[in-house]
Order: C-alpha cells, then structure tokens, then sequence
C-alpha cells in the first residue's frame, strides 16, 4: 500500500510542477520584432527601453493573411533594449489620441475585437435552390392579401462565417496580440483602440507608451 502511495505522490508532484509551464506556453503571444525600431513608421526611447509603432488602421496582419474590424483600429508595437534587458509587458501601457482628443483611448483586450472580426477573401455560400427572384411571394403575417408578402423588400438574409473559421480568426488574433509578463526583449505584438469611424477621418495619431521602465509618445501617420 505504502508503494502505491509513494507513486501516486510522484505522479501528482510531476503533474503540478509540468502544469504551469503549459499554462504559461499556452499563454505565450506576440509576433517577431523588426530588426530596429527604425524599422518601423515612427520609435522613441523611453528609459532604457525604446519604443517602435506603426499604424495598420482596421487591418490586423497576420502571417497567414490579413483580416479587418470595423470597430478598432490596429498598431504594432516592439519594445527593444540592449541585450539581456528584460521588463514588464502589457498592452495596458498604452494609449492612443486620436485627432487630438482630450482622452486618448486606452489599449484594449484583444478578444474583444473578435465579434468585429471579418476576412475580407471570405465569401458566404449561394443560399441553397440558388438565387431567389425579386418578386416572389411567400406565405408569412405580412400586409399582403390573404398573409401573402412579396420577397422584393425583404433584407438579404444575414450569414455568419463556419464557427470553425471564426475560431481560426480568432486564434491568429490572439498569437498576433501584444506579449504579456516579463520578458526578453525585443518584443513585439498588435494593440487595439476603439475607432468606429473610417480611417479616412483620422489626421492625427499619438500613441503614449507608460511602461516600468519610463513613457515615450510617438507621432503615428494615419
């Protein structure tokens, strides 16, 4: 009894110091840094730490393609150092003022832009029994005579994308997204700001970084 009690102790220690290192993997974000921070649109030092960004408007880039959110806008952003330098990741050391206005919005999560998400290369399937004809009637509690309604006035009908092919979206968001914890620099991922408006109706753009290591604002092109 006493041998299968000794086992069962080993497999559970080897289990729980096995998991945080899969929480951690599983949890571990971010895209390749450029070579410099002069590799991007706009870099600042702040502390010992420098800041590159570059704005993406409603495109979020990913290695397997590009996808688009009506909702957010997009910047990429690398932390770099000198070699060996480690600190504190968080998308929530950043800000972005748009056109000037007095509150800059903060970096969001990125799952929250995952309901907005749209691959502009999807297209939905034909509706089964092919096209259906303006005109055509079809019995409904419409106005019509005797419950029938005309289908010409009707709105398409609206389809989601496969949840399969949402959850693929979804997945190259999350690896895309700004790392978070301690880290080696260089680093580098996506950051996401509420904008609904067109990108075309932004004219100025400064992203403010407010890490542990200091605060740097960058001038971003629209």
């Amino acid at each position: 009894m006493r041998f299968f009690l000794i086992i069962g102790t080993t497999v559970l220690l080897a289990f729980s110091q096995a998991q945080p290192a899969q929480e951690q993997a599983s949890e571990t974000r971010g895209m390749p840094a450029r070579a410099t921070p002069a590799d991007y649109q706009a870099h600042a030092d702040a502390g010992k730490v420098t800041v590159g960004a570059e704005f993406f408007q409603h495109t979020v880039p990913s290695p397997d393609g590009l996808l688009t959110t009506e909702d957010y806008v997009v910047v990429e952003a690398g932390l770099f150092g000198p070699p060996g330098t480690r600190t504190t990741l968080s998308f929530q050391d950043f800000s972005l003022r748009i056109n000037g206005k007095k509150n800059a919005q903060p970096s969001e999560p990125y799952a929250v832009i995952f309901k907005s998400l749209k691959d502009p290369e999807w297209e939905p399937p034909e509706p089964a029994g092919g096209d259906s004809k303006a005109g055509k009637t079809s019995i409904g509690s419409g106005s019509g005579s005797k419950g029938l309604s005309t289908g010409g006035n009707d709105p398409p009908p609206v389809i989601h994308p496969p949840i399969k092919l949402q959850r693929e979206w979804e997945s190259r968001v999350k690896k895309q997204a700004f790392p978070e914890g301690d880290r080696a620099l260089p680093q580098a991922g996506l950051l996401f700001f509420v904008y609904r408006g067109k990108a075309s109706g932004i004219h100025s753009l400064e992203l403010t970084y407010s890490g542990p290591g200091g605060k740097a604002t960058l001038t971003l092109q629209p």
